[in-house]
């Protein structure tokens, strides 16, 4: 208990330090676009070789496609809700009019523009919260099942900590760019990695050893919200930012990530 406690704290602490140096510094554009494209790649390892190919062996194909849909379905429709909220006034967008996300304002890098306001409403920031939360969840629950299995889980703790020290700190900055206090920002990001720190604990505990099926599914649920996550939010605000040089970055996050899961 006291192992799965320990990679819960080492894997959420990264929520903590990325929200306290997104408030506390104001970084440019382009270097948070970077470390979020960074993240991007990682997560494409976690989704494709932790967490579907896992939820995959465990329950079936099946199994497997009905939480990945389950998880992007219920990751899109929060964005959309968020996308509702980020609209200045009740108006909404014709149908024939919309052009993307409302968090995301992609004329602005492409024209060489300051941003719209409802892109800097700090709506990308919730997004971003919101995915780490729902693939989060799930992601730590698996790590916890892997320690009390007795399976290792470092590679995994690993992912898990390169891809949510960016994604904190550029959430917690799209939050103080809305005009937050640094107080909640931070707070908000300490209780998701408490959130994560318990799913760590009952993977490894009341989780430990139950059947293989019960696992597929919310693992699955996590590769579903990851995906929609990174068409959404992640590399949509990426490039708005940091423009082509981001797939750079994308690639190194792959590389890394993938290198961590061979290990």
């Amino acid at each position: 208990m006291m192992m799965s406690l320990l990679f819960g704290v080492i894997a959420s602490s990264a929520l903590i330090l990325g929200a306290f140096i997104g408030v506390r510094f104001d970084l440019p554009k382009r270097l948070l676009a970077i470390l979020l494209a960074f993240a991007a790649g990682s997560l494409i390892t976690a989704l494709a070789f932790e967490l579907f190919e896992d939820a995959y062996e465990r329950g079936g194909i099946i199994r497997a496609a009905l939480g990945l849909l389950g998880g992007a379905i219920v990751f899109t429709i929060l964005s959309a809700l968020l996308d509702r909220w980020a609209q200045p006034g009740d108006q909404a967008i014709p149908a024939d009019e919309f052009q993307g996300s409302a968090k995301l304002d992609t004329d602005a890098a492409a024209e060489d523009k300051p941003a719209a306001k409802v892109s800097t409403r700090g709506a990308a920031g919730m997004a971003l919260l919101a995915a780490v939360t729902l693939d989060g969840v799930p992601e730590n629950v698996a790590l916890g099942v892997s320690l009390g299995e007795g399976t290792g889980g470092l590679a995994l703790l690993a992912a898990i900590f390169v891809s949510n020290l960016p994604e904190a700190l550029v959430g917690a900055a799209s939050m103080r760019s809305q005009g937050r206090s640094s107080l909640s920002v931070i707070g908000l990001w300490l209780a998701c990695a408490i959130l994560l720190v318990v799913a760590v604990v009952i993977g490894a505990g009341p989780l430990s050893g139950t059947d293989p099926e019960a696992i597929s599914l919310p693992l699955a649920f996590a590769a579903g919200a990851v995906i929609a996550s990174l068409a959404d939010t992640l590399m949509p605000e990426a490039y708005e930012h940091g423009g082509p040089a981001v797939a750079i970055s994308t690639a190194a996050g792959f590389v890394l990530a993938f290198v961590l899961s061979l290990a």
